[in-house]
């Protein structure tokens, strides 16, 4: 149950004067909030406000520079209504001892403007003043209040991100209510470092934050760069903390429950390293060696296997399993779509059948009779391997005695569905992959509760890929050295671009690619994409992997995981509109087998800084890694892991980007929250207890009274 002095900010925000349905709603979209859940008071205090605005400048009518936000102090002299007829506006005419201004309005109402700037009153107004044939002007000016009420005009006022249908004023106006809500709750930070910091309390540090004074201005130049102010960096601090603390209780709760010392000789892993055409790389035998270490611990194995395309991840995963087959028990590799489920099966069968481990694939397109027979077989034990999706081990799947659990590209999957999986068996191990690179900083952001394995350099035969950019306009170039190579026998992918309204744009994208280069080059094409059925899908695969096709036209749908070792060009169209990652991904497409391979990215120019540093840092370098870092500084943490799932943290205040260096403290002070109080008991647990409520941590509580 959380506790009653939290009640107060886990109210709905319809509860706060004012917010109706409707503003709860648009509240909703803006906050993020999934689902059907209305956005709580909470949820609204952290809506951080984006820069400031300062209405300090009070310069007199005549000496107001063009475009800035002043504060004036007139005497209103004259209406001047625009005729019926006409779309002209409505100009309002005032005065200081310095000169004379005109106040605009569109689409005014003129009772409220003759209530509300009637002739001969002396007002303060505040806005921007344009000044147009050597006359000032203020459209909307922002603030219109009497001289005598000058206290109520806000001198520093924050700026927030809105969304559709929510004004400035409704939100302002809800968070000044929200903050006189927040209860006097006791400190969960460490002294000491809090005096090292100088930093305020929590609620102090939540009310700079949203009434911003000149302090804050003089600290942060009045602009969007308050992420070093005290309060930006103590609630920041909380953020990670809360997170780093769920992390370390989920790791604690994992090594708990109690592991299985397997017992295995290598016999299994003999065989496959026997049948492989290459041998191991540095990097996969260390790999190896933790994961086998691990799995003879008497504790359960999490670890996460990081590597770069193309880095080997599959054949360690694949002796991993040997390990626990050879031990007795059974594995499973999780796929995040059914083309990549059914490659893993196709790519393993070979070694599966020389070391004599029984496989079998599992996915949404086999027949009720298929399935029911596999799991069946499952149940009984008689099946080693398993093969699928996400979706499938989610269900009623039973086995016999699951072992080891292999997870691929993690980051479509949260804490708390490696929770539920693990329920699947006793002590259940659990490897997990992920191609796409990660920067140190994020991984200890979303996977602090595992141990860490990356696989650096690729395996030996790999060919290097040379990356040209060339723009949109050279096209029927790009058109005729396909055909070339076409005719020489080589394969090649055509990626079309990601259209951002949505997927049938994609679609329509991909098959205009696909009629066009048909008609160029024959129907020797296939074409993918996310809207075609599984048999489809399959067949379009086929016929480019082993048939008459040597063109495959995709949609992004071909990122992950697609393994034809004989294509050795791609073309990505629009590269510009890719993240880098995501580049790095389908350039991993080629490269495979044993010949050079090319990657041609088409760009529509002029490019935008950001996208020509994307370009640039793609010719440089095919490390993922630094790759993983640029695309990290260049877009933030949110996009580099793809879709958010329960259990990724989304920081709504926090910034792994720029703020790893707090990060690493609050994962020192949560390990050693845990060495000294491990229930959360002692003198700071309950404050920690209140902390992982208001950051969205419940889990985490719930494994503590488990625990």
């Amino acid at each position: 149950m959380r506790p009653s002095l939290l009640d107060p900010v886990f109210a709905p925000v319809s509860a706060l004067p004012g917010i109706g349905p409707r503003t709860a709603a648009n509240l909703a979209t803006l906050l993020g909030v999934d689902g059907d859940r209305e956005p709580h008071v909470a949820d609204l205090l952290f809506h951080l406000p984006g820069g400031v605005i300062d209405r300090r400048l009070r310069p007199g009518i005549a000496r107001a520079p063009e475009g800035a936000i002043v504060t004036l102090e007139v005497r209103v002299d004259r209406h001047q209504a625009p005729p019926r007829s006409s779309r002209a506006p409505y100009r309002i005419y005032a005065h200081d001892e310095t000169g004379e201004i005109a106040f605009v309005f569109f689409h005014a109402h003129t009772a409220w403007l003759e209530k509300t700037l009637p002739v001969g009153a002396d007002l303060i107004v505040s806005g921007r003043v344009e000044w147009f044939n050597g006359r000032p002007q203020m459209i909307h000016p922002d603030h219109i209040v009497a001289v005598e009420e000058a206290d109520s005009l806000p001198l520093v006022e924050p700026v927030y991100p809105l969304t559709q249908g929510l004004s400035g004023k409704t939100l302002q106006k809800a968070m000044a209510e929200a903050l006189s809500r927040i209860p006097e709750l006791p400190e969960w930070l460490d002294g000491n470092l809090m005096t090292r910091e100088g930093w305020p309390t929590f609620s102090e540090a939540l009310k700079a934050m949203h009434r911003p004074d000149e302090e804050h201005v003089a600290q942060t130049g009045g602009g969007e760069g308050n992420e070093t102010s005290p309060a930006r960096s103590r609630l920041s601090y909380d953020e990670f903390l809360a997170n780093q603390l769920a992390l370390a209780l989920v790791r604690r709760s994992m090594r708990q429950t109690r592991g299985i010392a397997r017992v295995f000789d290598g016999r299994l892993k003999r065989r496959i390293l026997e049948a492989l055409p290459y041998s191991l790389t540095q990097g996969q035998a260390a790999a190896v060696a933790e994961i086998e270490q691990d799995l003879a611990a008497p504790t359960r194995m999490l670890r996460l296997l990081q590597g770069d395309v193309g880095a080997g991840k599959t054949v360690v995963a694949l002796l991993a399993v040997a390990a626990v087959v050879e031990a007795g028990a059974q594995a499973g590799i999780m796929a995040p779509t059914e083309i990549l489920a059914r490659q893993h099966f196709a790519s393993l069968a070979p070694f599966c059948e020389a070391a004599g481990i029984r496989m079998e694939i599992l996915t949404g397109r086999d027949g009720a009779r298929k399935r029911r027979e596999a799991r069946a077989a499952l149940e009984a034990g008689e099946i080693d391997l398993v093969v699928g999706t996400h979706a499938l081990f989610q269900g009623d799947v039973a086995f016999r005695n699951l072992g080891l659990v292999v997870v691929d590209e993690q980051h479509r999957f949260g804490v708390h569905q490696r929770l539920t999986l693990a329920a699947k068996g006793q002590g259940v191990d659990m490897l997990v992959m992920t191609a796409t690179p990660i920067p140190r900083t994020l991984v200890l952001t979303y996977f602090g509760d595992m141990d860490v394995s990356r696989l650096a350099e690729k395996p030996a035969g790999r060919q290097p890929i040379k990356t040209v950019t060339v723009p949109l306009e050279r096209m029927e170039d790009v058109v005729e050295r396909l055909r070339a190579a076409l005719d020489q026998g080589k394969k090649a992918y055509w990626v079309c671009p990601l259209v951002e309204e949505s997927e049938k744009s994609d679609l329509a994208a991909a098959e205009e690619r696909h009629a066009m280069l048909v008609q160029v080059l024959g129907p020797r094409i296939a074409l993918v994409h996310g809207r075609q059925s599984s048999d489809e899908k399959a067949a379009a695969m086929a016929a480019f992997r082993d048939g008459p096709a040597g063109l495959l036209v995709a949609t992004t749908v071909i990122e992950v995981g697609v393994d034809v070792p004989d294509a050795s060009i791609i073309v990505i169209e629009h590269a510009e509109r890719f993240g880098l990652s995501q580049l790095h991904q389908l350039r991993g497409r080629v490269g495979r087998g044993s010949e050079a391979s090319t990657c041609l990215l088409l760009y529509k120019s002029p490019v935008g800084e950001t996208a020509r540093a994307r370009l640039s840092i793609m010719r440089e370098t095919d490390d993922g890694f630094r790759i993983a870092e640029e695309d990290l500084r260049l877009r933030g943490e949110g996009e580099i892991l793809g879709t958010r799932q329960s259990g990724s943290p989304g920081f709504r205040i926090a910034d792994a980007a720029t703020q790893a260096d707090l990060l690493e403290v609050a994962r020192d002070d949560a390990r050693l929250i845990l060495e000294t109080d491990p229930q959360l008991c002692g003198p700071r647990g309950p404050a920690l207890r209140l902390l992982l409520y208001l950051f969205g941590r419940d889990e985490a509580i719930r494994l503590l009274r488990a625990g």
